[in-house]
């Protein structure tokens, strides 16, 4: 009777049976954890509570062109989206990503070498001996524990996080153009104000000359403080020129231009939404570009993760060499010659590298986790930010207009008292032109603030992606 021992094959097919099994949870696919999202916007109104809404269509989803109709404005954003460097090195970002992503890829395939050497021999009056090999070898990592794997999904989840960033950067842009677009607008209208107060003062200023020369007892000190009035208000307009060529020279930047004079319309003549479909919460994680990307990184982290816990396990290699060779020159003419060598390798001891590794991957994750929930917040705050902005300055606008209309009748009145009565001073004259000045100053920036809040609401809630 001969007995028959048991190949080792079998043995050491159960045991990777076992690490197989022990290792499905390295193939797991990232879930999105838990994270506050109700509640994040504060209502602008009440004094407590969160933002309650049943929107279905958010106004962040606005197409730009839809939310900005000012031709110019328009065109201004193109020339931006076209030639802004920060959007050009973005999309550059993307593209050095994406390579990588493509290396992950192609590790599942076998590497391909091919390495011909040849050597001439001669030993004292020996006929010289010619030699020649030409073998190609292939090299197979077998990813049976998930380490190529994670590696390509965690560089899928950067791609995707760094195209996000690319959005995120977009509408950086269009908003920014907004904002420097309607900043011009605004100063235009405050320097015609000015303009319209500067005729005025001086007008006030030769009226007080003329009385001073031909009324008995009106002081020189009054045609002195109506000149001094008119002066300030010229320095105003000085300055309010020197913003202009500041905020053009900013928005020149911003499209990839040299500083230039910027073509506009009238601040009378923009029309933004007033009534905004928020549609805040779970919502709000899919609009905006960088809270996606934080989401995005999470991901990328969990897979490094996996990716550390592989390590753990061991690595099979598959080798194979084919060569054409004439064996050193024996053999004329040469003949194929093949071999093939599996190789695994387990782990045991690395320093406590491989241990370190999973540890600072977790960590790392935890990191990621904390960024995406801040991300979450901070996108919450920045609504209730620009919706509170928006009502305020609507409510202020309203006391302002009305403002505006009592002190223009008090320059009318002050005016008529100082030609037909004493009782009034020059003080009084000059008090309340710059009272209206100011009055009228501030109406306007209402009307600006208003505007930037719609613009920095529908930045703060994901827009311009479309």
């Amino acid at each position: 009777m001969t007995n028959h021992k048991p190949l080792p094959w079998g043995g050491v097919g159960v045991g990777l049976f076992c690490l197989l099994l022990s290792s499905c949870g390295l193939y797991n696919k990232y879930e999105r954890p838990e994270v506050v999202a109700d509640g994040i916007v504060r209502d602008p109104l009440a004094q407590n509570g969160a933002l309650q809404t049943t929107d279905t269509t958010s106004f962040g989803n606005l197409p730009w062109r839809q939310l900005f109709t000012d031709p110019q404005l328009q065109l201004l954003i193109e020339q931006g989206l076209e030639k802004n460097p920060d959007l050009l090195n973005a999309a550059l970002n993307v593209q050095m990503v994406n390579e990588g992503l493509k290396v992950a890829r192609l590790a599942f395939l076998p590497s391909v070498v091919f390495s011909p050497q040849g050597t001439i021999a001669k030993f004292s009056d020996n006929p010289s001996t010619k030699s020649y090999q030409l073998p190609v070898s292939a090299s197979w990592n077998l990813d049976l524990f998930g380490n190529l794997l994670n590696a390509k999904r965690s560089a899928q989840m950067q791609l995707m996080a760094t195209k996000d960033y690319q959005v995120a950067a977009q509408c950086g842009i269009v908003s920014g153009i907004a904002n420097l677009y309607y900043t011009l607008l605004m100063l235009d209208r405050q320097i015609e104000i000015v303009g319209d107060m500067e005729q005025l003062t001086k007008e006030t200023w030769e009226k007080m000359q003329f009385m001073h020369e031909n009324r008995v007892g009106y002081r020189s000190t009054a045609v002195q403080s109506a000149e001094a009035a008119y002066y300030s208000v010229q320095a105003q307009k000085v300055d309010l020129q020197r913003q202009v060529r500041e905020m053009e020279n900013s928005l020149s930047l911003l499209i990839g231009h040299p500083a230039q004079a910027i073509k506009r319309g009238r601040l009378a003549d923009q029309s933004l939404p007033s009534q905004f479909a928020t549609g805040v919460s779970v919502q709000l994680l899919n609009n905006r570009a960088d809270v996606h990307a934080s989401e995005m990184a999470l991901a990328q982290c969990f897979y490094d993760v996996q990716q550390a816990r592989s390590r753990f396990y061991p690595s099979i290699t598959i080798s194979g060499t084919g060569a054409f060779t004439n064996n050193n020159g024996m053999v004329n003419p040469g003949k194929m010659l093949w071999s093939a060598v599996a190789g695994l390798v387990q782990p045991i001891f690395q320093h406590g590298q491989i241990v370190a590794g999973l540890k600072v991957a977790k960590l790392q994750y935890e990191q990621a986790y904390n960024t995406w929930q801040n991300t979450v917040l901070k996108a919450g705050n920045e609504v209730s930010n620009a919706l509170v902005t928006y009502n305020a300055s609507a409510e202020k606008g309203k006391l302002d207009t009305k403002r505006v209309e009592v002190l223009r009748k008090n320059v009318e009145d002050t005016k008529k008292l100082m030609e037909s009565s004493s009782n009034t001073t020059y003080l009084e004259v000059i008090s309340a032109q710059s009272n209206l000045l100011n009055a009228e100053i501030s109406e306007v920036t209402d009307q600006f603030n208003k505007m930037q809040a719609v613009v920095n609401l529908y930045q703060a809630l994901g827009g311009g992606a479309k």
